[in-house]
């Protein structure tokens, strides 16, 4: 027994004084689901008991209720557009005490360099990150990151402190077909605690990939489909992301057969989201709104992913967890008076980003002409972009021709798209089109391109497209929109391409500027950006785009642009 472990004791007896004693509230007990008028006793930033207490210092919080803080059991930092110190401070605020993130974004730009360089940057942090290590950099083999991570990169990264299992295995379709490389990687002995991603599997493939020792999963987006997972065994996440809203469509599972296996996720959530209705406690406030009880709410944001991640010392107000802890007013905003990490009022530091962070954007040259696609083809495939879904459809559209090339009808809502390859100036590049965007006139551009984060363009205009991609490499990464032949508008975001290195508020207020600015020139999806970014994602149906051309990913190959 260590010395400090005496003092927990001995302030738990009631022989030592705490550090802290919070007085006259009701306190959650996450294991009963019960509010208890009790007392409750902090010492060395844990909490040591529950009952009546005296302490060096006294907080009156009568009338308040007390739950532990709350915890995102599956999210991507990178897609806040914020500095982990500037992620940190803004949720926080709103409750969330603890995330769980796989970092496979800075992955696929920095390799493993990225994700050490991100864990030495959360090492005093007042936010607790976890890490999972990404098992799919790239994805699939349709996509291009810097370099894909062998099997010795997971293994390296599993020996980092705070490194707890390994990341949503995005290759589900490896895995069910029991390629070598995909279960080597979830073999490697350093763990058993491995994350899921199996939109829309179900049957002897879902049996398969949880054969291979997976045991959750956030790609759900329905109650029939979360319903067979749970029935199996895996513990399911409902999400809650800019563009992947799911929680009200999979509250019914808990309204059915409760809150065993199920908690929160935010996945990837924009800084506008976050401003304007919150992080995991949005969650919590819809959930209950919709009819689920406060404590059954509040068990899915704390003790469950806590379980889950085995993170024995969060998730709850109790004799040696860790007194993350927040009081609320009401059982209804979940929006907390009062944050207190590892008791006491959480601190913040700005972080620095070293130089090799942002020197990321390496493009061969782009013109005008990269984005021409020669005539010939009289049927083409096209994305359609599903609203406020990850999961795109395919349509087939006659072509507009113009001057021997395949060009954009507005008339029609058909837009180019593109994806150029930008961690080897390769001159790699995918080309294609869209439907369901509504973009009129003009183009925009991101670095931000899941997973493997090259350059993602839409537009109706070649010229505006190449001054998009252009502007993206000098600013060395980034969101710009370009009209008549310039770029109008832009928020960078030299950290890897990814991240700004400025506060929350001005990363929104220029977020809020631009999608402004492209409802004026007609885009009607939600969420653009966000929206845009996972068109070049290749493991979520049905079909997709990346630098190596069009992806059918419910068949898992390249197909071309033109039908026969």
């Amino acid at each position: 027994m260590t010395l400090i472990d005496a003092h927990w004791m001995a302030v738990a007896r009631g022989d030592e004084p705490a550090d802290l004693v919070l007085a006259g509230g009701k306190v959650l007990s996450v294991f009963t689901k019960e509010w208890l008028e009790v007392d409750v006793a902090i010492k060395d930033g844990h909490v040591v008991g529950l009952g009546r207490y005296e302490g060096k210092a006294r907080q009156d919080v009568s009338g308040a209720y007390l739950v532990p803080g709350f915890i995102d059991a599956h999210m991507h930092i990178e897609s806040s557009k914020l500095m982990v110190d500037e992620f940190a401070r803004a949720v926080l605020a709103h409750g969330t005490t603890a995330v769980v993130a796989d970092p496979h974004e800075i992955a696929n730009v920095l390799g493993t360099d990225g994700i050490h360089w991100l864990l030495d940057c959360c090492t005093e942090l007042p936010l607790d990150v976890y890490v999972m290590a990404s098992s799919c950099v790239p994805a699939s083999r349709f996509e291009s990151p810097r370099r894909p991570f062998t099997t010795g990169d997971i293994e390296s990264l599993l020996r980092r402190h705070r490194t707890i299992g390994v990341a949503e295995m995005m290759n589900y379709p490896g895995v069910v077909a029991g390629e070598e490389a995909e279960v080597a990687k979830l073999t490697t002995g350093l763990t058993d605690h491995i994350d899921g991603h199996a939109p829309g599997l179900h049957g002897p493939a879902l049996n398969a990939y949880l054969a291979a020792g997976i045991r959750s999963d956030h790609e759900a987006t329905t109650y029939e489909e979360a319903l067979e997972k749970r029935r199996l065994g895996m513990w399911v996440m409902l999400r809650e992301a800019s563009i992947a809203r799911n929680l009200r469509d999979l509250l019914p599972l808990v309204k059915q057969l409760g809150s065993d296996w199920c908690m929160f996720c935010t996945d990837d959530r924009e800084p506008g989201f976050i401003v304007e209705e919150g992080h995991v406690n949005q969650m919590v406030r819809v959930a209950v709104a919709e009819g689920i009880s406060p404590e059954d709410a509040i068990v899915m944001a704390t003790i469950n992913p806590a379980t889950y991640h085995r993170l024995w010392h969060l998730g709850a107000i109790a004799p040696g967890y860790q007194a993350d802890l927040l009081v609320l007013d009401d059982l209804v905003s979940f929006q907390p008076r009062q944050v207190l990490k590892r008791g006491a009022t959480p601190r913040f530091a700005k972080l620095e980003v070293p130089e090799w962070v942002r020197q990321t954007v390496h493009l061969a040259p782009v013109s005008a002409q990269s984005f021409r696609i020669p005539s010939g083809a009289e049927r083409i495939r096209v994305i359609r972009v599903i609203p406020g879904q990850l999961l795109t459809a395919t349509e087939v559209f006659e072509p507009a021709v113009r001057d021997g090339a395949l060009v954009a009808d507005t008339a029609r809502d058909l837009v180019k798209i593109s994806v150029l390859e930008r961690h080897h100036a390769s001159g790699r590049i995918g080309l294609g089109f869209a439907t369901g965007v509504g973009l009129k006139r003009g183009a925009f551009a991101s670095t931000v391109a899941h997973d493997a984060h090259n350059v993602v363009v839409l537009g109706v205009d070649d010229a505006d497209m190449a001054a998009c991609a252009c502007r993206l490499g000098d600013i060395g990464g980034g969101i710009v929109i370009a009209e008549g032949g310039r770029v109008v508008e832009e928020l960078p975001l030299p950290v890897a391409g990814l991240m700004s290195d400025q506060p929350l508020a001005y990363v929104h207020d220029k977020l809020s500027s631009m999608e402004r600015r492209l409802a004026g020139m007609g885009v009607s999806m939600a969420g653009p950006f966000m929206s845009v970014s996972f068109l070049a994602l290749s493991v979520i149906p049905e079909l997709k785009i990346t630098d190596r051309g069009l992806v059918d990913v419910s068949r898992f190959e390249l197909v071309p642009l033109g039908l026969e």
